[in-house]
């Protein structure tokens, strides 16, 4: 009989990513993939930590398979369980555990258990995880875009982040097994990359080479078949000019960076341990904007984070605003046992929502005055698989982060079509009309 297996994903693109890979494992073995809310033989959450509330709903999740299919087996893998290792093994609900590398021999893991054998649950240190596994995909759930892991792991250590003793420290994949799997995938059809890592910057970084991430991506342009290229989150001090250069002047590189300020105090700046101050942080978007005119600056902040004041807020507030984001992510300060932070004297939770509310009213103003610029100019637009459930219109984005809505026919999903950008429909969409 064909044995089924559930995955249920939390956290960021690289855990997508990682997810993927080892569905396709999974697979490769006979199994039948089936949604985590039926039943399956095997269930893996792959867990994310970044938060408190992160780790009760990976450990909410697990158990709620248990219950559903008591003889199955559950296992929590990735960065909770790297982590706090004691705090996931006491959850009687599952069966084996998983630390954030080694996800490739899952599989292994599972098959032993089946078969009524013990499984080794020893979880390596953070410190010790000192190579980059190797996980490749081979089957997509998506065709539009995909995203594709470069590096794992953070040496940075902010002072609120878990992320470091979760992923361990930076190790990066090897360019050209990057430039292979990115050019099988275009060749398969995916029509957007994303870059990701889990300190993208990074990459290289353990090897001495502070231009690796632009290097590669020069690598990229020799790809025909490639036709588009995102970055994910990027540190502003780790952009450097040839990147710039080429995201100006190769048409496959999205002219879009995310580049997380969090705070616009280098009073908090200094607390978070960030590796800038607001000054150079502005100047670097000064230096973006001048040589990639069309760019979108999309960015995380965190409000309320220890010591942040009426007077330190305003200021964040008027760097955000003086800026001018595309988008804004707000991200409420929540206290993560095991990091420094978690030990500072806490805000008053009324006032960190107060603080969410007002950035997140400045957000929703700020994307649309980024939709204005472009109202009437001509874009491409990748379609996406789905219609908006509000307009049954299709979906895309432009290169530069603008979320279209159009009407057009399904045979257009996956395509890259031209289009007039006429009005905003809401801060999140701009109505267009393709060109025929």
């Amino acid at each position: 009989m064909i044995k089924k297996a559930a995955f249920y994903t939390l956290g960021c693109k690289v855990n997508q990513y990682e997810t993927e890979a080892v569905i396709d494992i999974f697979l490769d073995n006979g199994y039948q993939i089936v949604d985590f809310s039926e039943m399956a033989d095997v269930y893996i959450v792959n867990s994310c930590t970044v938060t408190n509330e992160a780790a009760r709903k990976t450990r909410q999740i697990a158990r709620r398979a248990k219950r559903r299919s008591p003889d199955s087996l559950v296992a929590i893998v990735g960065c909770y369980t790297q982590a706090f290792p004691d705090e996931v093994s006491e959850i009687e609900e599952i069966d084996f555990v998983m630390g954030s590398n080694n996800k490739a021999e899952i599989l292994d893991k599972a098959e032993e258990m089946l078969a009524g054998r013990d499984v080794d649950a020893e979880i390596k240190k953070y410190k010790e995880l000192r190579d980059y596994e190797e996980l490749n995909l081979k089957r997509l759930s998506n065709t539009t875009r995909a995203n594709v892991k470069i590096e794992d792991g953070c040496n940075q250590f902010c002072s609120y982040c878990i992320i470091p003793y979760a992923r361990g420290p930076v190790r990066s994949r090897k360019k050209e097994d990057v430039v292979a799997e990115i050019r099988k995938l275009s060749q398969q059809g995916v029509k957007e990359i994303i870059l990701t890592g889990t300190h993208l910057g990074a990459y290289g970084s353990e090897n001495g080479n502070s231009k690796a991430l632009t290097e590669l991506m020069q690598s990229l342009t020799e790809i025909e078949s490639l036709k588009r290229v995102r970055l994910s989150s990027i540190e502003g001090t780790e952009i450097d000019q040839g990147m710039m250069d080429l995201i100006a002047e190769e048409d496959i590189f999205c002219p879009h960076l995310h580049l997380p300020l969090q705070s616009g105090s280098d009073q908090i700046l200094d607390a978070m341990q960030r590796p800038y101050t607001v000054a150079e942080f502005k100047e670097t978007v000064a230096e973006l904007r001048k040589r990639i005119p069309d760019l979108a600056l999309t960015t995380d902040v965190i409000v309320g984070f220890p010591g942040e004041t009426e007077e330190t807020f305003a200021q964040t507030v008027e760097v955000v605003k003086e800026i001018g984001f595309a988008k804004v992510h707000v991200f409420p300060y929540s206290a993560r046992e095991g990091t420094p932070a978690a030990g500072m004297d806490q805000l008053n939770g009324n006032i960190v929502t107060e603080y969410s509310k007002k950035l997140r009213l400045i957000n929703e103003a700020l994307m649309l005055d980024y939709q204005k610029e472009f109202l009437g100019e001509k874009r491409e637009v990748l379609i996406e698989e789905v219609r908006d459930h509000q307009t049954d219109l299709l979906t895309g984005y432009t290169d530069n982060y603008l979320k279209v809505l159009v009407d057009g026919p399904d045979e257009l999903k996956n395509e890259l079509v031209e289009v007039k950008l006429e009005e905003p429909f809401d801060s999140h969409h701009i109505l267009g009309k393709i060109i025929d």
